[in-house]
């Protein structure tokens, strides 16, 4: 007979597992090869690396000179110049005696907020009314004040008593050889009567707050070049010391 089955008791089997640290393989050291990079160099580092460029100076000499053109207030030559850094070439060049601009300024009535004297006349070339510093020519043999004053006088009836050098400027040395010289004039005195226009001139004068003319050069509504200069050197001064 077969003896009964015997019971079979689960005993719980418990394995213990026991961590090795692992061992570190040392790493294969790299060979150094020589790098391609050009190492860094900083813009203050490249502009002292590299030579100086050798700076051009002088005056063109002129090696002939034609007048052209003859006229009442400019005249025109041809000249053939030799020039620093050794150009040869012909220019044609329009001459002048030199303009001065007067920025006029009336601070009585607020001097926050000063007048600016401009003049509006026709312009020929322009095709258009404008608005203006009062300007113009130098004649042959006078000075810049005695210029200044003058035409101040002749196109505002104004004088003033107090006259600064604000900037002298080449509105276009391409070809034309004029420059300007813009003269602050300060404490203006009315004298009605005493100046007067030149007889081909009809000219209104429009005292104009600084801001407003500000606003008409950054607007484009000024468009004489001389008086946008002059205006906008004279509001950025009064805003920015030196």
């Amino acid at each position: 007979m077969l003896r009964p089955a015997a019971r079979c008791r689960i005993r719980s089997l418990i394995v213990y597992c026991t961590l090795m640290p692992t061992r570190k393989t040392p790493a294969l050291k790299k060979k150094s090869t020589p790098s391609t990079k050009k190492p860094f160099k900083s813009p203050a580092t490249a502009q002292k690396a590299t030579p100086a460029s050798k700076k051009t100076t002088g005056r063109a000499r002129t090696l002939s000179s034609k007048t052209v053109y003859q006229g009442k207030v400019f005249w025109v030559t041809t000249d053939e110049v030799l020039e620093p850094g050794g150009i040869r070439a012909r220019r044609d060049v329009v001459r002048h005696n030199g303009s001065v601009v007067i920025l006029a300024i009336d601070d009585r009535k607020n001097p926050n907020d000063p007048d600016v004297m401009l003049i509006r006349q026709y312009r020929h070339a322009a095709s258009q009314f404008l608005l203006e510093l009062p300007a113009g020519r130098i004649e042959p043999g006078e000075k810049l004040m005695p210029a200044a004053k003058r035409e101040l006088l002749e196109e505002t009836g104004y004088r003033a008593k107090k006259w600064s050098r604000l900037v002298q400027y080449y509105a276009s040395p391409g070809f034309v050889a004029e420059s300007m010289d813009i003269l602050l004039a300060e404490d203006l005195i009315h004298a009605p009567g005493e100046g007067t226009p030149d007889e081909d001139e009809h000219i209104e004068l429009h005292p104009t707050p600084l801001s407003e003319a500000v606003r008409l050069a950054l607007t484009g509504k000024l468009h004489d070049g001389k008086s946008l200069i002059g205006i906008l050197f004279y509001a950025t001064r009064r805003l920015v010391s030196i």
